[in-house]
């Protein structure tokens, strides 16, 4: 039976197919992770002011 990746107890354990895998999942990663969230995106929000804020704390003094 083979070893599963990620098994290992030690770096030594760690070959190159496992560092070609994390590398492959880390890639895959990342682009689901752009297309899900363009750089560039714009947000059609409309504007989120607050009518009267409410705070317990004093309000910080504008500069």
């Amino acid at each position: 039976m083979t070893k599963q990746i990620g098994t290992g107890t030690s770096l030594a354990d760690f070959t190159r197919r496992d560092f070609l895998a994390s590398s492959a999942l880390t890639a895959a990663l990342f682009t689901v992770a752009l297309l899900l969230f363009p750089v560039g995106a714009k947000t059609e929000s409309r504007d989120l002011t607050v009518a009267a804020p409410v705070s317990s704390h004093a309000p910080m003094p504008h500069r």
